[in-house]
């Protein structure tokens, strides 16, 4: 995959991170979905590969655009398989909250798992823990190995966990064993993300969230060099159906990272509103400046772009 499709996926996201934070804070969600949706489909018809979206907004007859299965990209070039996930967070940015990016996950041809629109169980942690995790074991015991990898007692460690009522029994456990806690209203890419980043202070990401997600968090992982695990949960009879569909022939398999997201995969993200990460979008009177992370599996490397977008000069701003 030519790494200088990353900076031109960086302006995707970047896009799509500008026109949603002009609904920061307006409690308008389904808007600041809509303005990030619409940019990213707009700017993905600019780069130089056909692609094909894997993990987007849902079916066709429920998202319009960035479908599942949908062909982006200006159709010549390498064929590619993305992940997005134009605004991650729409609830924080609705809200003008931390940690809303914008987020996409590239591979080639069979790199990215199909996964369907339902729950995951998940464990994520950084490159000191690699290999160590088991989502089949208890919390306390991933902690326990987790604490042993860092030289570290539990009581240093800091698990962030969604706030939801499915997760009391979760909760209540890692607090049993004195792990501090994060508590997060949404967003668990960046949750997760985080615990490969040495300066957010996240060990380890557990809970139940989006399957899509979950895909999308393991490709910026494997560049990162942490772990992840993921178990489907799905709600209902249809939601295994789906899956099935999708190619996933057992669905209460353990799914590890390398399943999840294989070969060559890239990473792009940038922030809508700050966070432990990223940096939001600050608009200025000439423009607006962006902060994102890219990422390649097949080298490591790790770029932090500072942008600064002209909207004199870029009418499509």
């Amino acid at each position: 995959m030519n790494r200088n499709l990353a900076l031109e996926f960086v302006r995707v996201t970047e896009m799509a991170a500008i026109a949603s934070a002009r609904m920061m804070g307006r409690g308008d969600e389904k808007a600041a979905d809509k303005a990030a949706v619409d940019a990213m489909r707009s700017m993905l018809d600019s780069v130089d590969c056909n692609a094909t979206v894997v993990i987007g907004e849902g079916e066709r007859d429920e998202a319009p655009m960035l479908f599942i299965g949908e062909k982006v990209g200006s159709g010549s070039g390498p064929d590619l398989e993305i992940a997005v996930d134009p605004l991650e967070g729409t609830t924080i940015c609705a809200k003008g909250g931390f940690n809303s990016i914008s987020v996409m996950a590239i591979g080639e041809k069979g790199n990215l798992m199909h996964a369907p629109d339902t729950y995951m169980q998940k464990i994520a942690v950084g490159p000191e823990s690699k290999g160590l995790i088991d989502i089949k074991k208890t919390p306390t015991e991933n902690l326990k190995r987790i604490a042993e990898a860092k030289k570290c007692r539990i009581q240093d460690l800091t698990a962030v966990v969604l706030d939801r009522p499915r997760h009391a029994e979760l909760i209540e456990e890692l607090r049993a064993t004195g792990c501090r806690i994060q508590l997060i209203g949404d967003g668990d890419v960046s949750a997760a993300i985080a615990t490969a980043m040495p300066d957010t202070g996240i060990d380890v990401l557990f809970g139940i969230g989006g399957a899509p997600e979950g895909v999308i968090a393991a490709a910026a992982l494997r560049c990162l060099g942490g772990d992840f695990q993921g178990i489907f949960k799905p709600r209902n009879d249809e939601e295994i159906a789906r899956a099935t569909e999708m190619g996933i022939e057992d669905i209460n398999s353990v799914f590890t990272i390398d399943e999840l997201a294989s070969g060559n995969v890239m990473f792009v993200s940038t922030g809508v509103t700050d966070g432990s990460m990223l940096e939001g979008v600050k608009f200025k009177s000439w423009g607006a400046t962006t902060h994102s992370l890219v990422m390649r599996s097949e080298s490591g490397t790790i770029r932090n772009i500072v942008a600064q977008h002209h909207f004199d000069r870029k009418p499509r701003y």
